[in-house]
């Protein structure tokens, strides 16, 4: 139902979070998804006009979809009906001329929702998430049988000598990746300190610990520690695990 605290996430801009709730961690808003689920599931009538936060609009005709369960909402820009439309699914779909300011009014029996769209030349940079660590799609990783992939746990992999090897390289990646960006100390001993402190330690206890996650899900996690890896070097690392066969049962 909510977001919630998770102190292995690192995505979405917002470090310590799951979002996969229906309504915000603050309990204060309601993601479009939530009336989804009210228009198939809730008796109780409304109308939701999705994309609310989404105001600026490059397109010169750009679709509105409102949610409701109710068998037909109108939708009205600036006060002209744009027509009613039926839809069995509860997801309506509206084409709106982007010219301007538009006020949108949904309208499905009694009920009524407001929204405002404005029409600009550039897309809004606050609309686009600037993650620092790449977020990889199911197709792009490619998977062969009887071989590793980033999806595959490292438990496993290390399980296996070359596995082993390629895990090694991988925490030479790792404590450079921390190593970087610290700033230079005139105190050898406090440089050195700093850089123990920086550098990862796998003992048995944390190797018990990461060795159920994915390697995808491991490299995502780092992002907690500042440290991220690029589109291209999570396809290069699971190149190197496509070369690694998995042992036979």
């Amino acid at each position: 139902m909510f977001d919630f605290g998770a102190d292995a996430r690192a995505e979405g801009g917002e470090n310590g979070q799951n979002h996969k709730g229906l309504i915000t961690i603050d309990r204060r808003y309601k993601k479009d998804a939530f009336y989804a689920y009210k228009a198939w599931l809730s008796d109780e009538p409304f109308v939701h006009i999705c994309g609310k936060r989404y105001v600026d609009r490059v397109e010169d005709v750009t679709k509105v979809t409102v949610y409701s369960n109710l068998p037909e909402v109108e939708l009205f820009a600036n006060g002209e009906s744009l027509g009613k439309i039926s839809a069995e699914d509860h997801f309506f779909c509206f084409e709106v001329p982007n010219n301007g300011e538009t006020d949108l009014v949904a309208v499905a029996g009694d009920f009524k929702d407001e929204s405002r769209i404005r029409k600009v030349e550039k897309m809004n940079p606050d609309y686009i998430l600037r993650e620092q660590g790449a977020v990889l799609n199911w197709f792009d990783i490619v998977e062969i049988e009887g071989r590793f992939s980033l999806n595959d746990k490292l438990g496993d992999i290390i399980k296996t000598f070359r596995g082993k090897l390629w895990f090694a390289g991988l925490f030479m990646t790792l404590a450079k990746k921390m190593s970087q960006g610290q700033p230079q100390s005139k105190d050898k001993d406090k440089q050195k300190k700093k850089k123990k402190a920086k550098n990862p330690e796998m003992n048995s206890g944390v190797m018990n610990m990461i060795g159920n996650f994915t390697v995808l899900r491991f490299t995502g996690m780092l992002g907690m520690r500042n440290v991220y890896f690029t589109k291209e070097e999570l396809l290069k690392i699971n190149k190197q695990l496509n070369r690694i066969r998995k042992p036979k049962n």
